[in-house]
C-alpha cells in the first residue's frame, strides 16, 4: 500500500488530509517546521509521525502531498524529484480525492471554516461524512458517502476542485498580496461556479453573490424575503439564538443554535438550505445543530472568575465585527475589550482605515505587533500606524499584558490569525496567580 509523507504536515488543509488518510487505513508520516502549530494536536493523537525538513525523510515507494507554500526547490521535493517519486500539490490531491464522494465545497470570503464544521457535524448525524476542515481538523470514515471540504480562494487554489455542492458564503476583498481588487476575487468565485456539478447554496444577501451565474441550480439562504431560505421570527436567549425558516415563503421549521451574531445565523441557514435539499429530516438537522461544539480557533471562550476570554481567528475588519457582534449579544452586561493582532503588512496597509472602524465597535483596544507570514515578514508599517488613528488604543506585550487586569467584568476578544494566543496565554497566567 501507498505511504504519503507530506512536506508541511501542519498545513491547517494538510494536517486534516494526512488524518483522513492515516483514518481509511493509508501509513502517513510528515514533515515540518519545529515550532508548536495548534494543528498538530490530532495528529498527535494519531500517532501520526511528525519529522523536520530533511531530504533523509524521503524514501524509495512514497508519494509525497506537497503543501501549497513549498516551492519545488525544497529539499525534500527535489529529493523526491531525484528519486522518480510521485508529487502531488495538496489541492490537486484533494481535488482528485473527493471524486469517489458526493462533495460538498465551502467557500467564501468570511465563514468557511465554521460552515464546514457545521455541515460536517448535521451530515454525520444523518449518514457516514468524511471531512476536511481549515481550523486543522479531519476525519476519514471507510464507509462515508459525503466528503465535505474547506475550499479556500486564495491564489485561486479552489479552481483544482469539481465539487457536487458548494456554499458560498460571501465575496469581500481580502488577501490583498495576490487579489487586484473586488472584482478579482468575484471573478474568482464565478470561475469556481462554473466547476460545480449539482448545485450551489449561496448568500442571496450578498450583492456579489447575486452575480453569480452558473449551469446548475442557485438555491438563495439568507434574511431577506427574496431569499430560497430566509430565516424570520429571530429570538436571542442566554442559551443561544432561535429562527424560523421558510422556504420560497413557506414555513418549514424552527431551529435553535448555542450561537450568536447575525454571521452565525447564515452559516446555520447555509447547512440547514443544504440538507434539506438533500432529503435530511428537520429534527435530524436540529439535533445536529444544538449539540454542535464549535471549530478551533472561532470563538473559542475560556472563564476565568468574572472574565470571559474569547480566542478567535478574526483578522480581516468583516471578521472583527461579527465578533463584537457576537460578544454583544451573549454577555450584554460585560465589557468588551479587543485585543488585536494584524496578520502581514499587506492586509494592514490595505485595511487600515476599515480595522480602525471595526475596532472602535469595543469598549477598549488593544494592539500587538504585526504578525508576518512565510510569505512576507517585513514591511514598513508598525503596530503604531494602526494605533494612532484609533482613539485611546494601547500597545500590547507579552511584558505589559497585565495591563489588560484594570478592564474588570469584561469579554476579552484576542483576535488574529498569527500567535495572538501567546497574549492570551501571559494573560491567563497573570489572571490565574
Amino acid at each position: 500500500m501507498t505511504k504519503y509523507h507530506f512536506t508541511g504536515i501542519k498545513g491547517s488543509g494538510m494536517s486534516p488530509l494526512a488524518q483522513i488518510l492515516h483514518d481509511t487505513g493509508y501509513e502517513v508520516q510528515g514533515s515540518d517546521i519545529e515550532k508548536y502549530f495548534f494543528t498538530e494536536k490530532p495528529l498527535h493523537e494519531r500517532n501520526i509521525e511528525i519529522l523536520l525538513f530533511d531530504e533523509s525523510n524521503i524514501q524509495e515507494g512514497m508519494t509525497v502531498i506537497a503543501g501549497n507554500a513549498f516551492p519545488d526547490s525544497h529539499p525534500e521535493l527535489v529529493k523526491a524529484r531525484e528519486l522518480g517519486l510521485e508529487i502531488i500539490r495538496y489541492h490537486d490531491f484533494l481535488g482528485n480525492y473527493m471524486s469517489q464522494f458526493t462533495s460538498i465545497a465551502i467557500t467564501g470570503a468570511h465563514g468557511k471554516t465554521s460552515t464546514t464544521g457545521l455541515l460536517s457535524h448535521v451530515l454525520s448525524g444523518h449518514e457516514p461524512t468524511s471531512y476536511l476542515i481549515g481550523d486543522g481538523t479531519g476525519k476519514g470514515m471507510l464507509n462515508a458517502s459525503n466528503f465535505v471540504f474547506e475550499a479556500c480562494e486564495y491564489r485561486r487554489h479552489f479552481l483544482a476542485y469539481n465539487p457536487d455542492y458548494a456554499i458560498m458564503t460571501n465575496v469581500d476583498f481580502d488577501h490583498p498580496d495576490y487579489f487586484q481588487d473586488i472584482d478579482d476575487v468575484f471573478q474568482a468565485f464565478q470561475s469556481m461556479a462554473m466547476q460545480v456539478k449539482k448545485g450551489i447554496f449561496a448568500c442571496g444577501d450578498d450583492k456579489y453573490l447575486q452575480q453569480i451565474k452558473s449551469e446548475v441550480p442557485v438555491v438563495y439562504y439568507g434574511f431577506g424575503e427574496h431569499n430560497d431560505f430566509a430565516a424570520r421570527n429571530i429570538e436571542i436567549t442566554p442559551e443561544g439564538t432561535s429562527f424560523d425558516v421558510f422556504v420560497r415563503n413557506e414555513y418549514y421549521d424552527r431551529f435553535t443554535i448555542p450561537l450568536f451574531g447575525d454571521h452565525t445565523i447564515l452559516n446555520a441557514l447555509a447547512v440547514i438550505s443544504l440538507c434539506q435539499y438533500e432529503g435530511v429530516p428537520a429534527d435530524t438537522i436540529q439535533k445536529g445543530l444544538e449539540s454542535f461544539e464549535g471549530v478551533k480557533r472561532r470563538f473559542t471562550e475560556t472563564v476565568v472568575g468574572n472574565d470571559i476570554i474569547i480566542d478567535d481567528y478574526a483578522h480581516h475588519p468583516t471578521e472583527i465585527r461579527a465578533t463584537i457582534q457576537s460578544a454583544r449579544q451573549k454577555y450584554p452586561n460585560h465589557q468588551v475589550i479587543a485585543i488585536f493582532q494584524p496578520h502581514t503588512f499587506t492586509r494592514t496597509q490595505k485595511f487600515l482605515q476599515e480595522f480602525s472602524e471595526s475596532l472602535s465597535l469595543a469598549d477598549r483596544v488593544y494592539l500587538c505587533d504585526i504578525f508576518g507570514s512565510a510569505r512576507e515578514n517585513a514591511g514598513n508599517l508598525t503596530i503604531e500606524t494602526l494605533g494612532d488613528i484609533i482613539e485611546g488604543s494601547h500597545i500590547l506585550t507579552e511584558e505589559n499584558v497585565e495591563e489588560l487586569k484594570t478592564n474588570e467584568h469584561s469579554v476579552f476578544l484576542f483576535m488574529g490569525a498569527g500567535d495572538v494566543q501567546k497574549y492570551q496565554q501571559a494573560f491567563e497566567k497573570k489572571l490565574n496567580k
